[in-house]
């Protein structure tokens, strides 16, 4: 069974993805930047971005019927290296229980006042 989740964010429609895809137990959870998608504004600062994030994050598990508790993998992805430890905090209070796999990347992303994406795969429990 697949089921594609939107968040009603512009960038789904102009681009042509899905915010999430749940395929049986799997749960693919999209880059997912520090928007906040209901008013399509972002913050500056790289700590609000990275907990945003992870607010989105929770939000398309939800909708996929998952959790945070599901999560086996996380990807990271920033264009600046410098900013990844700032964000320590807020990714050490939200994951602390969960403890995926995790890889941070460094690399442009696609709007310049993008400071982080994050990435996660989840695999919902029976």
């Amino acid at each position: 069974m697949r089921q594609l989740i939107s968040s009603g964010s512009t960038f789904e429609s102009l681009i042509g993805y899905s915010r999430a895809v749940v395929d049986g137990d799997w749960i693919f959870v999209s880059g997912t930047t520090g928007f906040d998608y209901s008013t399509m504004s972002i913050s500056l600062d790289v700590m609000e971005q990275a907990a945003q994030c992870l607010r989105n994050i929770d939000w398309a598990l939800k909708e996929a019927g998952g959790s945070r508790a599901d999560i086996v993998r996380v990807n990271y992805i920033l264009p600046n290296t410098a900013d990844f430890e700032p964000c320590w905090p807020v990714l050490r209070e939200y994951f602390a229980e969960v403890r995926p796999a995790a890889t941070m990347l460094c690399a442009g992303l696609s709007d310049s006042r993008m400071k982080i994406e994050i990435e996660v795969t989840a695999k919902k429990r029976a």
